[in-house]
């Protein structure tokens, strides 16, 4: 009698047992946050082939392996919180954490302040993100290196003063020569104080316009009654009411608008006296040319009017509550309703996330087999986007998994089955020499 029945029967005992323990820890886990279930598949051992006469190998199977053990990463479910730490992935990508192993990856994204004000993991674990801000345009550079994201409420943050601003205005084509409209836009110094920044338009003649810039005198001299001018300048339109030339900017060389390309513009750059309170000077951009070259003026048959003001600066203040933002914008609240983006949470994609090497603590490792990791905004480059305030719950499927334990029970069974019929013969053939 063969002995190979009992080692494939062993073998059988030993796979279905590692089953039982995926199994076992999936259910463990169904309710870690951000879990991914492991899945098990099964490989068949080297057989050994028997002499005889048919044309076909004859083969005899020498049992079972466990062939892989990988997680699932299919979408766990999104349950809302009332952490305005917490951030959810949906879609592809991990967190990017960094800690005593150096770096590691997550989908829990149950995430906290800690006394120092740096976003991390409930064991400690620092957050990477980006923090370093355009200087221009305030917003978050994300090409930067990801660090660790620092947000400490109820420090009192500096302000910042505006270097930019723009207006989206037309110009009634239909007004009076002589008819005015001014925009005012809030600004900010360095101090963090506000001043009114005016843009005020008078029409000049057919489809034409002069501006001036002008803050008020007494921001400027203490005691004086006359706005002070920053630039001034004319604005003429063409018969599509597209703006065709502008002084001090102008359109670039045979760049007059025909109605269907804008001309490229320059942007105006002005640049105020030291301010009356005592704050630095301030070099400001009007931002006439916006997305795709679109300008930010026309000059159509419709009333005179703005619909859309925006700068940069903010004065200082204390950071009364932050939220997380889909691309993974961290926005905070500074008291008033004002709100700034302080920094960028980053997430990394793999190209096999399956290689990854599960290393305890919620956390993946990078390995070979994963790919280097591709870090970077949420929402961009194949990675999902975030829900804040929320968490991404355990993918395990307990009625699956329960279904799969009793494929695994029956499989130690029947293998369990086949050494102890195994033995019984056995028996029977040492029994034959009475």
């Amino acid at each position: 009698m063969a002995i190979g029945s009992f080692s494939a029967g062993l073998a059988g005992l030993n796979a279905n047992s590692t089953y039982l323990s995926v199994i076992g820890n999936n259910l463990a886990n169904i309710n870690t946050v951000g879990y991914k279930g492991s899945s098990v598949q099964f490989s068949d051992l080297v057989s050994q082939t028997l002499a005889g006469s048919s044309a076909n190998p004859m083969q005899i199977g020498l049992g079972v392996v466990t062939g892989s053990i990988s997680p699932t990463f299919s979408q766990g479910a999104i349950e809302g919180t009332r952490e305005a730490t917490n951030a959810a992935i949906q879609g592809n990508g991990f967190f990017v954490v960094s800690g005593p192993g150096g770096t590691a990856y997550t989908r829990a994204g149950n995430f906290t302040l800690d006394d120092k004000g740096v976003l991390v993991t409930p064991d400690g674990w620092r957050v990477q993100g980006y923090t370093q801000t355009d200087p221009v345009t305030g917003e978050i550079i994300a090409t930067a290196t990801a660090n660790d994201i620092i947000v400490p409420p109820g420090v009192l943050r500096e302000p910042t003063a505006t270097t930019q601003i723009k207006t989206v205005t037309n110009l009634n084509a239909a007004a009076e020569v002589g008819d005015t409209f001014s925009t005012p836009v809030q600004i900010h110094d360095s101090l963090g104080n506000t001043h009114v920044l005016t843009i005020n338009y008078e029409k000049t003649g057919t489809n034409a316009w002069t501006f001036e810039m002008t803050v008020p005198g007494a921001d400027i001299t203490p005691g004086a009654t006359v706005p002070a001018v920053l630039a001034s300048g004319t604005i003429g339109f063409d018969a599509f009411g597209q703006v065709a030339t502008i002084t001090p900017a102008a359109p670039a060389t045979g760049g007059i608008n025909t109605g269907t390309v804008p001309p490229t513009l320059t942007d105006i750059s002005v640049t105020t006296p030291a301010w009356a309170n005592g704050a630095a000077a301030s070099t400001i951009s009007w931002d006439l040319v916006g997305e795709n070259n679109a300008i930010a003026l026309s000059g159509y048959g419709s009333p005179s009017a703005t619909t859309s003001k925006t700068q940069n600066g903010s004065a200082a203040g204390m950071v009364d509550k932050v939220s997380i933002a889909e691309d993974g914008s961290i926005v905070a609240t500074l008291g008033a309703g004002k709100t700034i983006t302080i920094g960028q949470i980053a997430i990394a994609n793999f190209n096999n996330p399956k290689g990854l090497v599960k290393i305890g603590g919620n956390r993946y490792g990078e390995s070979d087999t994963a790919g280097i990791a591709n870090v970077g905004v949420a929402g961009t480059g194949g990675r999902g986007t975030l829900v804040g305030s929320a968490l991404e719950q355990s993918n395990v499927d307990i009625a699956q998994e329960f279904t799969q334990m009793i494929l695994a029970q029956r499989g130690y069974q029947a293998n369990s089955k086949t050494i102890t019929v195994s033995d019984e013969l056995m028996l029977e053939t040492l029994n034959l020499k009475r």
